[in-house]
């Protein structure tokens, strides 16, 4: 039976302003906006506010919901001229604040215990046609045995970091959580290191057009 309750992204938001990973994701985020129509962007996941601060900062319009009721208040506090509430991929979005052109979703996936639901809240979220831009720490064979020859797989996949990370992705797991929900990979990036030790993906997905019916 697949959760309802919202949970608290424990690490995500837990001190105010940039995180680290911000240095690389920031600038791909940037480039996808600068090559795709945005529209009304909706981030899922929004942490302490940081990335819709800075997206709002450069023009962009801009909603987010955290299920974090302390990355929320920080937020708040730091962030008052954007519009960032609680809220979680566990409920219904679209109901709640309508369809967007683009959804962001940086460093969420692999908090979620749901990922059927969150992928499902995404699709929902978009108009026919809309992007997702959706990142996570990146895995493949090859990081994988890196870490395990350098001794630091047990580090990596630790299971004492209270909360942090529960899902594991790949491009591949990634993209056929969304090929289910309705959407196809149309760009995928490697950020942060070389390509091949990169610290995260970032894919772009798009939502099916509904299909025409006849006259």
């Amino acid at each position: 039976m697949e959760s309802t309750v919202a949970t608290p992204l424990q690490g995500y938001d837990a001190d105010e302003g940039e995180s680290h990973s911000h240095a690389y994701l920031f600038p791909i985020l940037l480039r996808i906006l600068a090559e795709h129509p945005v529209g009304r962007i909706f981030e899922l996941g929004c942490g302490n506010g940081t990335t819709a601060a800075m997206l709002q900062a450069r023009g962009y319009s801009i909603i987010g919901v955290d299920p974090s009721v302390s990355g929320i208040e920080i937020a708040h506090r730091e962030f008052p001229q954007c519009r960032l509430e609680s809220g979680s991929s566990d409920e219904d979005l679209r109901a709640r604040f309508g369809t967007f052109e683009t959804v962001v979703s940086l460093e969420v996936a692999e908090h979620v215990y749901s990922p059927k639901l969150y992928a499902k809240a995404i699709f929902d979220l978009l108009e026919p046609g809309g992007i997702a831009i959706v990142s996570t720490p990146y895995h493949s064979y090859l990081k994988n045995l890196a870490l395990a020859v350098s001794g630091r797989m047990e580090s990596h996949f630790t299971a004492l970091w209270e909360g942090g990370h529960i899902k594991f992705w790949s491009r591949k797991t990634l993209r056929t959580l969304f090929d289910d929900a309705g959407m196809d990979e149309i760009a995928f990036y490697r950020v942060g290191r070389v390509p091949v030790l990169a610290k995260s993906m970032v894919s772009v997905f798009r939502k099916r057009e509904a299909p025409q019916t006849g006259a």
